[in-house]
């Protein structure tokens, strides 16, 4: 079972529910960071880090004897990674997703197999979990590549034996978010109930819906704002699995890189018995 948290606002509390559940999940689980351009699940998970792996984007590298400026590889590329131009092919590779079409297309092989780095994935143990976590390379535009790598080990991971996974999102709607929880058996979405998290809460409702897959709330910070988290939850049929008190003492721990469900026994109650109940929602029919 993949379990991904998410949420559509960052700050909301998604990387303190994946790191409370990492620690109290009943069975073998791997801990993955997804948000792979501003990791933050090993501040609390603290990782023994085993392995750090580069990993790489394969490019096309332009051979300027056999390329004939046919342009087929041009037509066929939609990020305009490739163009001719000054009676030469140029090749973008920043621009580039990798897909190899390029590579294929080309009849002259006028196109060779290069790389780029995307950044690094970093592997260890926390505990008795297992962590994954991708880095994203400063100046790297694109993350949906590494995530994809990140994903390439957890599944070598989790082929070797029964294991589940909690997946730490990346926050927004966007493909980076979309990327992160396309794999996943249940979405486990973070609100706040403010005015800012709830509309941003009815983004990732709206944006996650389409995907089909169980869906549930956990309300951070409960006790503040307002009450229209719970009643968009309750209009769409989203169940709400946990709510975690508006406390200073929380805001304290989490700020000392602390897992909350360590905090105290009522805290840990609250985490023990959400992850409890996520098998139950990952067997689910979709509420779509």
């Amino acid at each position: 079972m993949i379990v991904a948290i998410a949420s559509g606002k960052g700050g909301t509390g998604k990387t303190t529910v994946a790191a409370s559940l990492a620690a109290v999940w009943p069975r073998p689980v791997v801990a993955v960071d997804l948000d792979v351009e501003e990791p933050n699940l090993d501040l609390f998970l603290a990782p023994r880090i085993e392995s750090i792996e580069h990993a790489w984007l394969e490019i096309p590298v332009p051979d300027p004897v056999r390329c004939t400026l046919y342009g087929a590889c041009t037509e066929l590329c939609q990020f305009k990674a490739l163009g001719i131009l000054g009676g030469r092919l140029v090749v973008f590779p920043e621009m580039c997703h990798g897909c190899g079409g390029c590579l294929g297309i080309c009849e002259h092989q006028a196109l060779s197999s290069g790389k780029r780095e995307l950044g690094s994935v970093e592997s260890g143990m926390a505990g008795d979990a297992h962590f994954l976590m991708g880095r994203l390379r400063v100046g790297e535009a694109m993350s949906p590549p590494l995530m994809r790598e990140v994903l390439r080990r957890l599944f070598a991971l989790l082929g070797k034996g029964p294991c589940d996974a909690i997946i730490d999102a990346p926050p927004g709607v966007s493909c980076p978010a979309m990327t992160a929880v396309a794999e996943s058996d249940c979405i486990v979405l973070v609100a706040e109930p403010t005015p800012f998290g709830f509309h941003d809460f009815a983004l990732a409702v709206e944006a996650f819906t389409p995907l089909c897959k169980p869906m549930a709330v956990v309300v951070n910070r409960a006790g503040l704002g307002d009450d229209s988290v719970e009643k968009l939850c309750r209009d769409k049929g989203l169940p709400v699995l946990a709510h975690i008190p508006f406390e200073r003492d929380i805001a304290q721990r989490y700020s000392r890189g602390e897992v909350i469900a360590h905090a105290s026994e009522r805290l840990g109650e609250i985490f023990v018995s959400l992850a409890a109940s996520i098998p139950a929602l990952a067997e689910e029919q979709s509420h779509a």
